[in-house]
């Protein structure tokens, strides 16, 4: 065997939305991917090609792969709290998830990074930052030194995410939001486009503008 030949990992994209997309390409720019295709519950997407990869079925055929990795790219503000739920739907484990960072991100090597987290272009991750399962940190994001980010997050594009802030899980940060430093977040919570938090933001709700206020909880969305 030629131990110089490079390693191609086959992966199945679960997703065939616009940031699903995205991912490809940064699969392609890494390299040493190879996309097999993609997975979709929208039966009228099956056997389609997209960017020239092929939908080969719904999420639940993921377990057929059984020699492939796995990226989700399902995901916006309307359906962000189902993102965990889509995940078990396939039945893979954490550890078949690839966690992909885009060349051009600058990712401290004193943050960490979890399985299945996807780091778009130049997105900078400082010192001491913990980024959770599943989370999406999408292009021009900055995420300041000893933050916590939990498990299934979205950050958007050009979201400011100062030092010492802890995110909750399942939560959604719109595009342009700026946190102010040193306050928490909780779950399920969704900060709208170019909100300018400056305090602490409760589990279940939405919360908007500048300065960002409580707009309704989260399940009247």
């Amino acid at each position: 065997m030629d131990k110089t030949k490079k390693v191609i990992t086959k992966v199945l994209i679960l997703g065939t939305g616009g940031m699903c997309i995205d991912i490809l390409d940064i699969m392609n720019e890494l390299g040493g991917y190879t996309c097999i295709g993609f997975l979709d519950d929208d039966k009228e997407k099956w056997n389609k090609e997209y960017q020239g990869v092929r939908v080969l079925g719904p999420l639940t055929k993921a377990k057929e792969f059984v020699d492939a990795y796995f990226v989700n790219g399902i995901g916006n503000a309307s359906n962000f709290l189902q993102k965990k739920t889509i995940i078990d739907r396939t039945g893979i484990p954490d550890e078949k998830f690839l966690s992909l960072v885009h060349p051009t991100a600058s990712i401290s090597k004193r943050a960490s990074v979890g399985m299945g987290t996807v780091i778009f272009q130049h997105v900078t991750v400082a010192s001491n930052a913990k980024i959770g399962n599943h989370v999406l940190i999408m292009a021009n994001s900055v995420v300041s030194h000893d933050v916590i980010v939990g498990d299934y997050t979205y950050i958007t594009g050009g979201a400011c995410i100062s030092g010492l802030v802890t995110i909750g899980r399942s939560s959604y940060l719109g595009t342009n939001c700026s946190i102010i430093g040193k306050i928490t977040i909780g779950d399920n919570v969704l900060i709208g486009m170019g909100s300018v938090v400056l305090k602490d933001v409760p589990s279940d709700s939405v919360y908007v503008g500048n300065p960002a206020k409580f707009l309704r909880k989260i399940n009247n969305m």
